[in-house]
């Protein structure tokens, strides 16, 4: 019996007689509250266990012998699709060619409603010694050739006339596809490069008149991944009565995004700074669009991860209790209250 005894004196919750009790509305009021804000916290402890954070991890980029994916998606309101041409060159200053390389060219019109589709698989796939970027004196050395070579013959009079009378219409054309280079620093750009430079100068009267203004709707290297932000979607740059040339600068950072459920999903991020050149008269360059990229020796890896099932406990027992523990403490000073304002009623009805 004794021993007995000494358990039931290690119970810390003791129970009070059934006709000892006393429940008032106050108690009723304070419970209900408790009960709401209890449910409430249960909730958001449970919505906070399932959530999913990220940890970020820095390691050697080790990849060697891959493709670099680039999605463009870009409109040019003032160019019609006829006279642009893409181009991507790597560091050794070749061309790359990627037969299995998508790239669409959609016709605008002043409107920006589609009106016209052309599919292009070998945009990559040219000639070096045929126009040089950089240099465009090799336009003039070689001009003999290419006029031999495009004549201003009827078909190219009439590519200059439908150019000129969609350039009158005010004809625009959007590009998207996806290109495919080498794992490489290089640049690629979308330009009027690939005209003759005499025909060029037939349609556009001049480098200064080549309007190169833009919308980047969509520009990244890689399928996306929660939480990415692309710094040029949504870029917007018009040019009113002048021309010249767009560098963007872009420094990219391999990634790897690890699901919760061990999917790995390899894409990239990167960061990007703006360079314009104006176009004078004695320009020799044409306008266009560049975008110089290098990959970062650095690769990130982003990790999914849950919190534990005992944080979560414990997160919900210090939550649960406390709140069990100030509705007790209130439902205490109410009572106190009401009971004292009762008697200092009945005191001065009796007075």
């Amino acid at each position: 019996m004794g021993v007995k005894q000494a358990i039931k004196n290690l119970d810390a919750f003791p129970r009070a007689e059934e006709h000892l009790l006393q429940k008032t509305q106050s108690g009723a009021l304070v419970s209900i509250v408790g009960l709401v804000i209890m449910a409430t916290l249960f909730f958001h402890e449970l919505t906070y266990y399932l959530s999913t954070y990220t940890v970020h991890q820095m390691s050697v980029d080790l990849k060697r012998g891959e493709t670099l994916p680039i999605h463009i998606n870009m409109t040019f309101p003032s160019l019609p699709c006829d006279v642009l041409s893409v181009d991507a060159i790597d560091m050794s200053g070749k061309h790359e060619v990627d037969l299995d390389t998508n790239i669409w060219k959609l016709r605008l019109n002043s409107h920006g409603h589609i009106i016209g589709t052309e599919y292009l698989s070998d945009l990559v796939e040219k000639e070096h010694a045929a126009h040089k970027h950089d240099d465009e004196n090799e336009h003039h050395d070689d001009a003999d050739k290419k006029l031999h070579a495009l004549g201003f013959n009827e078909e190219a009079e009439n590519m200059i006339k439908k150019v000129k009378k969609a350039l009158d219409n005010g004809e625009g054309c959007r590009v998207y596809g996806v290109l495919d280079v080498q794992r490489v620093a290089g640049n690629f750009h979308i330009s009027v490069h690939g005209l003759n430079i005499y025909v060029a100068q037939m349609i556009f009267g001049g480098a200064t008149h080549v309007n190169v203004s833009h919308m980047i709707h969509d520009l990244s290297f890689g399928p996306k991944y929660p939480g990415l932000h692309n710094p040029l979607d949504g870029t917007v740059r018009i040019l009113h009565e002048t021309s010249g040339t767009f560098k963007y600068y872009i420094k990219i950072v391999p990634t790897e995004y690890r699901y919760i459920w061990k999917e790995v999903l390899p894409t990239n991020q990167f960061s990007v700074s703006e360079y314009f050149s104006p176009m004078k008269e004695y320009d020799r360059s044409w306008p266009a669009v560049y975008f110089l990229y290098d990959l970062s020796p650095i690769t990130v890896a982003i990790k999914e991860e849950r919190r534990s099932f005992l944080h979560f406990i414990t997160r919900l027992c210090a939550v649960l209790g406390g709140t069990f523990a100030l509705t007790g403490m209130l439902d205490r000073w109410m009572y106190r209250l009401i009971e004292e304002v009762t008697k200092a009623s009945g005191g001065r009805a009796y007075r």
